[in-house]
């Protein structure tokens, strides 16, 4: 009996282990994600009408911030990968039972890692001018890459729910992989950067949903693994989390937008105008018009 209980408690210490091994980056994910969606329109919008340098430099210091942000960020996952009570303490082979040690943890730290380089290629382009421009957001797509290929062969042989789940998880990785490569052409585009802050708020939500269904933190019966029934309902569970990402870049976007026009209203700056291209179309016809008069 005594036995028995030492068993269900040390594996209710590892099937806790594992579910914050999934919180833990999912957390880190879905901020930033939120932090993008909140970022990337304000940026844009503001430079819309506004286009003062002081405010270009404003928001690379907060780039830089935010690679800071980030380095810390990975050196907190790459130590709590490393030390937590099952951890493998920075030991990758064993020479006593000639074995790897804890590589899920390993993998996991080599993640952390190339987030962490990828900040402080950030923090290196706002310091430096000799750091090419674009670099950021290249270090960025690779840490992704990195991320997108650990986690393929993670669950490679493992139960096809597990299986499963990881693999709709790497959709939105090598999605948003693609769309960073693109804004090291297509710099301060605010499509790719608000595809980039839906699909990282989609990795950091899907990281919970992974914890919950493999590992069940607060109890209950486990998922069937093999019920094809539970892989149908997680597909479609998974464009709901994309669908709750897409409505919240569409908030964000909307209370940003209301936020800088009550802001220029109380300055008595111009508003930003939702008709300019329309207004741009009538200028353009009438020009049309009078050229075609001035001829007649």
């Amino acid at each position: 009996m005594h036995w028995t209980v030492l068993a269900l408690l040390a594996e209710e210490v590892v099937r806790m282990a594992n579910f914050k091994g999934h919180a833990l980056p999912g957390s880190f994910f879905l901020l930033f994600g939120l932090w993008w969606s909140v970022k990337y329109p304000l940026q844009y919008l503001s430079q819309k009408v506004n286009k003062k340098s002081q405010r270009i430099y404003c928001f690379q210091r907060v780039d830089a911030i935010e690679g800071g942000l980030k380095v810390i960020f990975a050196l907190i996952g790459m130590l709590a990968e490393q030390f937590v009570p099952d951890g493998p303490h920075l030991y990758l082979y064993s020479g006593e039972k000639h074995d790897w040690v804890k590589l899920m943890n390993w993998q996991h730290t080599t993640m952390y890692l190339f987030y962490g380089l990828s900040g402080v290629v950030d923090v290196l382009t706002y310091l430096s001018p000799v750091v090419p421009r674009g670099l950021d957001r290249l270090m960025l797509s690779v840490a992704v890459f990195v991320e997108g290929c650990l986690f393929y062969y993670h669950v490679l042989h493992r139960p096809m729910l597990d299986q499963h789940i990881h693999s709709l998880l790497l959709i939105a990785v090598f999605a948003g992989a693609c769309s960073t490569v693109l804004e090291v052409f297509l710099r301060d585009n605010i499509v790719l950067e608000m595809f980039r802050a839906g699909v990282t708020i989609v990795q950091g939500t899907w990281f919970w949903q992974i914890g919950v269904v493999l590992f069940q933190p607060w109890g209950g019966p486990m998922w069937d693994e093999k019920d094809h029934s539970n892989i149908m309902f997680l597909t479609m569970c998974f464009f709901w989390h994309w669908a709750a990402a897409v409505a919240i870049l569409a908030i964000n976007y909307a209370l940003t937008y209301c936020c800088i026009q009550r802001c220029r209203a109380g300055s008595g700056e111009p508003y930003i105008s939702l008709t300019v291209r329309q207004q741009k179309c009538d200028t353009n016809s009438q020009a049309t018009f009078l050229s075609g008069s001035d001829e007649e």
